[in-house]
């Protein structure tokens, strides 16, 4: 094979040039902090849409380092992440993939809802998740030590996922965790109205919403209303959309398409709006 390599984005490209908006939920920053300052690989447990993409978004901003994400799903293969060899103009030119790229620049590099990659995919990050660091592209034979700046982060859902989709131990047991939930009630509150631009009533109102449709996990629903969902309320009430049916489409429709617990919900809307 040839020698050449494409081209890819460089450090600049990836950096998150404003502050994202983030509420502390516990002492969370702190630990990914000193993580960060002690080149541990992180990973983030908590119910979808809970802040966890938002939370490392915000913490790539303070560390002032590049962010790299990756969206996981059942068919993402290793060379997905490492790189792969490509024909163009007649040649052979290797392109890194995502997880090299974040190895070479010092980047944060996060696999998001990573229990949702195929196994054999895992398998790949273990080396720069311990006291190694290293990198193996085994189609081009280069073992790449990771730059003093580069952080893995993982995510997922330890509450949805199957017992076929769960992390090895032998993956688990590399990491530091940071576990999350969904705020309470006043910084819930305080989210919805920044994120969406509602007024603090309607806020207030979509919270307790949400804290009523949480309990109905005990009569099937799967996810709970995820703060994302209430954000996703509130933008629609406040470009003039009623309540109720803003709630319906944002809220309720996404978690399920049981008709019993829609109509659940739907009561549970009727009483609150």
């Amino acid at each position: 094979m040839g020698g050449h390599e494409l081209k890819q984005g460089s450090a600049e490209h990836y950096l998150i040039k404003k502050e994202p908006f983030y509420l502390s939920i516990a002492d969370e920053k702190a630990l990914f902090l000193a993580a960060a300052d002690a080149r541990l690989p992180v990973v983030l447990k908590g119910p979808t849409g809970c802040g966890k993409t938002r939370f490392v978004e915000a913490m790539a901003f303070a560390l002032g380092r590049p962010l790299i994400t990756v969206s996981c799903h059942e068919d993402l293969f290793a060379s997905d992440l490492t790189g792969r060899y490509l024909i163009a103009g007649g040649q052979t030119i290797w392109a890194d993939g995502p997880l090299t790229q974040a190895v070479r620049m010092g980047a944060l590099c996060y696999l998001d809802e990573v229990v949702e990659a195929r196994k054999d995919t895992t398998v790949v990050i273990h080396p720069l998740a311990d006291e190694r660091r290293t990198l193996n592209i085994e189609k081009t034979g280069e073992v790449i030590a990771a730059h003093p700046d580069f952080l893995l982060v993982l995510s997922y859902n330890p509450g949805y996922q199957s017992v076929m989709k769960d992390l090895k131990q032998s993956t688990r047991q590399r990491f530091v965790s940071i576990c999350f939930d969904y705020p309470d009630p006043e910084k819930e509150t305080a989210i919805v109205i920044k994120e969406s631009g509602v007024d603090e009533k309607t806020a207030r109102l979509l919270v307790e919403l949400a804290s009523k449709i949480r309990n109905l996990r005990e009569q099937g629903l799967s996810e709970g209303a995820s703060t994302r969902l209430l954000i996703y309320a509130g933008a629609l009430i406040v470009r003039g959309v009623p309540p109720r049916t803003a709630c319906q489409a944002a809220v309720c429709e996404p978690l399920t398409d049981d008709a019993g617990l829609l109509e659940t919900m739907d009561d549970l809307i009727g009483d609150l709006f």
